[in-house]
């Protein structure tokens, strides 16, 4: 019961080259900087990134395809990283790009055991393309498979030592479903507590879902655009 690791790099061991690996957070708020840190110490390659942006040049995935780890990307947005754009339009890496709402329902069917579901996004797009299309009431939709990973990494406020997790406001997004569809589920925390700390009414994700649980010394919580007064 007790999931404790000492640190990201222990937590990580067995994350190895080739691996599909899941990040939460949304944007750069909430992702697991302790565990993004650890694999480029660790250095393995050839990575399938499923998170619902890439990160900066020097910060979040950033870091990650700034050493070329990793090999596909499967985002919904990645406006923000000029490494990621020169590496698209020069043929090396492989991309993804996926509605938000779709990457969100594909990971959250994933974690319900769910194997596809229909959605009307991207109905007569290049997102079509290759897809089973039914129609339903007179209207079309595309099917869209669950979408799983071999690992999922995530960042929590707090968690106990049987994994169970509560997140603070927009750090829960993405973070909650790929919990539950990671085939192993590693959680970083702010705040790591013993059992009966937190309150089950706050929980958001159960520790059933966790495998690994960590707490990181410090985060830098970084924000993509600050905006402290309008231009004229």
């Amino acid at each position: 019961m007790n999931k404790t690791m000492s640190h990201a790099d222990e937590a990580i061991r067995d994350i190895q080259d080739g691996a599909t690996l899941m990040l939460g957070g949304f944007g750069l708020c909430g992702i697991p900087e302790a565990s993004i840190a650890a694999l480029v110490r660790k250095g393995v390659k050839n990575l399938t990134c499923i998170s619902n942006n890439a990160g900066v040049d020097d910060f979040g995935l950033g870091l990650l395809l700034k050493t070329r780890q990793i090999k596909k990307m499967i985002s919904s947005y990645v406006g923000e990283n000029a490494e990621f754009e020169r590496q698209l339009l020069q043929g090396e890496l492989e991309v993804d790009l996926v509605p938000q709402g779709t990457l969100a329902t594909r990971i959250q069917m994933a974690g319900m055991g769910i194997p596809a579901f229909f959605t009307p996004a991207g109905v007569g797009t290049e997102i079509a393309a290759g897809k089973e299309i039914r129609e339903f009431n007179g209207k079309q939709y595309l099917m869209e498979l669950a979408l799983s990973a071999d690992f999922a990494l995530i960042k929590a406020w707090k968690g106990d030592r049987y994994g169970n997790l509560v997140f603070r406001k927009t750090t829960r997004n993405f973070s909650t479903s790929m919990a539950r569809a990671g085939k192993i589920t590693i959680a970083e925390v702010e705040q790591l507590v013993e059992p009966g700390e937190l309150d089950p009414d706050q929980v958001h994700v159960p520790g059933i879902y966790i495998h690994r649980i960590f707490q990181a010394d410090s985060y830098e919580k970084r924000i993509e655009r600050r905006t402290v007064q309008l231009t004229k």
